[in-house]
């Protein structure tokens, strides 16, 4: 999860340069060992300056109550993993351990372990059931379900008073109404970002909130009638004047400085949103709220990335399962979790983690996570095709006509 492209500007800070520990080295599969003991190689992202330093505890403190079992450490950015990977790979040297974002391609080449033989079934049902589905393949998981973000709908309180809006809106009738009171207020009622930073995602808050979605693995249902309704509703609110000028072209961390400068009344954010508002602006006044649906049911925009393990000539199943069930344990797992500014994938963890006020609303929406049909070969191109012609909505396109265009080029035609 690349927080520089995901999870806002200010907390764009992940290190970009490579960080290798000097210790690091490869079996490639041939079991390397120190002495007597096991080695595991283990590759991650760096999420932060303090990636490298929270793994080394955690290894530190793993190791000293499994001697049998050492962890060499990998440390790559996100600008660099990908390659890195895949040169690895190539060269037969893969990590016993990997935390990327996607896990598809690795399955399909048969290089990955099914979830079920490296971790225990007790760390596997304490994953949350949406982000289990989301890290399988024809009904075998084989993602291990890593950190975990998700969106709500974020309001001004003085906004809403001045409009006199007693409670945020459950469904699109109330979303409109308040909307009308905003404007009527003199407040940009909603901000709506389809420029090309993340189109994608405001646009599914429309068509899951009306039932559908992108699809799945197999097939991808773009141009669907509940997603052809969900533009219907966007166009609406585009044309009744409750958004920004110009939708088409703005897009979501400029706006969400907007919101957060307290110059509009409601805006989809993140959980690394309340640290921004903390940080630029803590006189404002402001709650979190379930995104509003066509009838009110709640739901949220998941994304995860996943821990998996790579086969390997000499059986590791043993110690990459204490390993990660040693890293998943209530404790060791929200403190990384914590450190971070990311969401909890397991029960336990998000019960640890309810008491923190400022999280618990995207907490208590796991269970409802939707997600991108990223196992899907075709999911690129549609994903590409959304976010450079969905702001044709506020242009006077054709809400069936552009969904239309848009399944067509998800599928190569």
């Amino acid at each position: 999860m690349k927080k520089s492209l995901r999870w806002g500007a200010a907390i764009a800070t992940a290190t970009v340069a490579t960080m290798t520990l000097a210790s690091c080295g490869f079996s490639g599969g041939s079991g390397g060992s120190s002495g007597s003991a096991q080695t595991l190689n283990l590759m991650v992202a760096s999420y932060s300056d303090n990636t490298k330093s929270e793994w080394q505890q955690i290894i530190k403190d793993f190791e000293a109550k499994n001697s049998g079992i050492k962890v060499d450490l990998d440390v790559e950015s996100w600008t660099d993993i990908n390659n890195v990977i895949k040169t690895r790979i190539q060269a037969q040297k893969q990590p016993d351990i990997l935390n990327i974002d996607a896990f598809a391609g690795f399955a399909a080449d048969d290089l990955l372990y099914p979830a079920k033989d490296i971790v225990s079934s007790s760390t596997l049902n304490d994953f949350q059931d949406a982000f289990k589905k989301n890290a399988s393949i024809d009904g075998t998981q084989y993602g291990l379900p890593f950190i975990a973000s998700a969106r709500a709908l974020f309001y001004n309180k003085d906004d809403f008073s001045k409009a006199g809006i007693s409670e945020p809106p459950k469904t699109w009738a109330d979303f409109e109404a308040d909307a009308a009171k905003l404007k009527a207020a003199g407040v940009t009622p909603y901000g709506m970002p389809l420029g090309s930073e993340e189109a994608q995602a405001e646009t599914a808050v429309w068509f899951y909130g009306a039932g559908g979605g992108y699809g799945d693995a197999k097939k991808l249902t773009i141009d669907s009638p509940q997603n052809i309704e969900g533009a219907t509703e966007m166009k609406k609110i585009i044309d009744q004047g409750y958004t920004e000028p110009n939708p088409g072209s703005t897009n979501r961390t400029p706006l969400l400085n907007v919101f957060i400068q307290g110059q509009l009344g409601m805006q989809v954010g993140l959980p690394p949103t309340v640290g921004q508002l903390k940080d630029k602006n803590p006189s404002l006044k402001y709650g979190i709220a379930p995104i509003p649906t066509k009838d009110g049911s709640a739901f949220t925009l998941g994304v995860a990335d996943h821990l998996m393990a790579f086969k390997s000539k000499t059986d590791k199943t043993a110690s990459i399962k204490k390993f990660l069930d040693y890293f998943y344990s209530k404790d060791v797992y929200t403190k990384w979790v914590t450190a971070e500014g990311f969401l909890p994938t397991t029960k336990s963890g998000a019960d640890a983690m309810s008491s923190n006020e400022s999280i618990k609303p995207f907490l208590d929406l796991l269970p409802n996570a939707k997600f991108y049909p990223s196992t899907n070969p075709d999911w690129s191109a549609a994903q590409g095709a959304l976010q450079s012609q969905i702001g044709q909505l506020g242009q006077g396109a054709n809400p069936a006509d552009l969904l239309k265009s848009i399944q067509a080029k998800a599928s190569g035609q």
